[in-house]
């Protein structure tokens, strides 16, 4: 097509893509902020900080707002001591987390981004790897969520990247997007705040436009959201619990794409703060994952230093009171299973309160050769890397599932909570 013909047919297409004014967005009111503390409190109150954890929680406190430098200046020291000891080894995806951390809000942290020219080092991630996609049957070196994240702190951060790469690898039909079949809403909605990044550059003119990338970016938005829209449950979660926080931010900036009648934001808030109030969100991670959009806040966000001076500002986060030395527990008694490819049972006596991992480490006193295992701390807390000698691996798409009563669990072993006679199962599994 001519170029004289070209710019009227682009105008068109650009003006048909400019997002309409956004639908509300629910937050909790200032009155209400004490319904937070139990999240700010998980997030500050976590020592020491475990890998990536301090920018999980630097990056969710700048852009809520949170001024205290107290708080804020042993995160920003962590998270810089991170990047001068590991830098090189992060993952995709942590790079990506470290580089939004220190970027936000454009505090002096920014400058760390450029001197250790952490942008260099995530493009070459990023297109590490597309190349493993390419070699391996379309799987990334680590999972789709860290490349969504990488992509995204690309784009808001001035980084080298494809229009056309993205536009093809976040096609909604991409296996990376289901684990067992299901439709992942924390990666789906990862992938709807990078593709909303490069569309609006698209559209203002900072990334050079072309009209089928334009087009096929803005069709994976809408059918990623009608996605995460599907995934919505009765009493308003997307997912689950812990994918609701990002799903929420994808949502708020979609809102040209959906119906006001298909989601009740107010029922999802109100559920959210009724499992913040039953302790759901132990992990500093999830504290931090699920903090900004409680408070109208979006990953988009991040770099707008307009975020950074409301907000929470200087609510006061409360210490946690000290507590009398507790009773003497009672004791339950659980069934605890490894299921490879057989199955290898024993019955578990702990203290009530405990989690799976205190099972998995009773049952390994009992029979270390057919309950022995091995665990890494991560952000979001331990997780388990094999049992009887036998490993997950990504490359394989391997990795040990927990199950209660032959449900799979979505929280981690670190985390759940096990209660008199539970059926508690490992399994090996593939994704």
């Amino acid at each position: 097509m001519e170029q004289s013909r070209l710019l009227p047919f682009m105008g068109l297409l650009l003006f048909s893509l400019i997002p309409g004014q956004p639908g509300e967005i629910c937050e909790v009111r200032e009155e209400s902020y004490f319904l937070l503390s139990p999240l700010l409190n998980t997030i500050t109150n976590s020592k020491p900080a475990v890998g990536t954890q301090a920018a999980d929680a630097l990056l969710s406190l700048r852009l809520v707002g949170i001024q205290n430098q107290t708080l804020l200046q042993p995160l920003s020291q962590q998270v810089r001591k991170e990047v001068g000891s590991k830098g090189s080894s992060l993952s995709s995806g942590q790079l990506a987390l470290v580089t939004l951390a220190l970027g936000a809000c454009h505090t002096p942290d920014e400058i760390v981004i450029y001197d250790r020219r952490l942008l260099s080092q995530l493009e070459n991630k990023f297109q590490a790897e597309i190349e493993n996609m390419d070699a391996h049957d379309g799987r990334p070196l680590t999972t789709y969520y860290q490349l969504s994240l990488g992509a995204l702190a690309l784009c808001l951060f001035r980084g080298r990247y494809s229009t056309t790469q993205v536009a093809d690898l976040f096609a909604p039909g991409n296996k990376n997007y289901y684990f067992h079949g299901h439709f992942v809403v924390d990666t789906g909605a990862m992938a709807v705040l990078a593709l909303t990044c490069v569309k609006r550059d698209l559209i203002k003119g900072q990334t050079k436009v072309d009209s089928e990338d334009l087009r096929s970016i803005d069709n994976h938005i809408r059918s990623l959201v009608k996605k995460i829209l599907s995934e919505k449950k009765k009493n308003g979660l997307i997912g689950n619990t812990f994918s609701t926080g990002i799903a929420m931010q994808a949502l708020f900036i979609s809102s040209e794409y959906y119906k006001e009648s298909e989601w009740n934001c107010q029922q999802t808030l109100d559920t959210i703060l009724k499992e913040i109030a039953q302790a759901a969100f132990t992990s500093p991670a999830a504290a931090a994952q699920i903090l900004p959009a409680l408070v109208g806040r979006t990953y988009l966000e991040v770099n707008k230093g307009s975020s950074c001076t409301s907000g929470l500002g200087n609510f006061s986060i409360s210490s946690p009171k000290p507590t009398a030395p507790p009773e003497p527990p009672s004791h339950i008694s659980v069934q605890y299973s490894v299921k490879i490819h057989e199955i290898y049972s024993t019955t578990v006596t702990v203290p009530r309160g405990s989690i799976f991992l205190d099972v998995m480490e009773e049952a390994q006193k009992k029979n270390r050769t057919l309950f022995g295992f091995t665990v890494e701390q991560s952000s979001w807390g331990p997780f388990i890397t094999s049992v009887q000698g036998l490993k997950a691996s990504s490359h394989d798409r391997t990795y040990w599932e927990l199950l209660s009563n032959g449900s799979s669990l979505s929280q981690g072993v670190g985390n759940y909570v096990v209660h008199e006679g539970e059926d508690l199962e490992v399994r090996w599994s593939k994704y």
